[in-house]
């Protein structure tokens, strides 16, 4: 925070967990979501953000790579430095942002929401009553 002090370009928040409201609102008016965590557990900020179909730049650490599928849902970097590249990327190419957007919310929707759950139960159920099937797709 003392670094930023004077940087008309940096603006630093500092919110309490109850900031629900806000926090979604910052989301929805990004054009990038940076969850640059050391440690994590799920991240369900991830979630959240590509369920807005936000591209993502996230460390690759604790359940975030379970979200992020890199290049294809989101970008999982190791560095600072990686980040930064990252975002480069993204801001100068926004069909790809935008691509990365779309494929993360559908990651969400098929692997994240409680119907997810009810499917998978559905096919449990369908592979009981025909157990020489293999495959049945929902």
């Amino acid at each position: 925070m003392e670094k930023a002090k004077g940087n008309e370009n940096i603006i630093i928040l500092s919110l309490p967990p109850t900031s629900n409201l806000e926090i979604n609102a910052i989301q929805r008016g990004s054009a990038i979501i940076l969850q640059k965590s050391l440690r994590e557990g799920f991240g369900l900020t991830v979630s959240e953000a590509l369920w807005k179909s936000k591209p993502v730049i996230a460390g690759a650490v604790g359940g975030i790579p379970q979200q992020i599928v890199h290049k294809h849902t989101g970008i999982l970097v190791h560095s600072i430095e990686g980040a930064s590249y990252w975002m480069r990327q993204l801001l100068r190419n926004p069909e790809m942002a935008q691509k990365l957007g779309e494929n993360g919310k559908e990651h969400v929707r098929n692997n994240f929401l409680l119907t997810r759950h009810l499917r998978d139960y559905l096919l449990l159920f369908l592979m009981s009553e025909n157990p020489g099937r293999d495959f049945i797709r929902l």
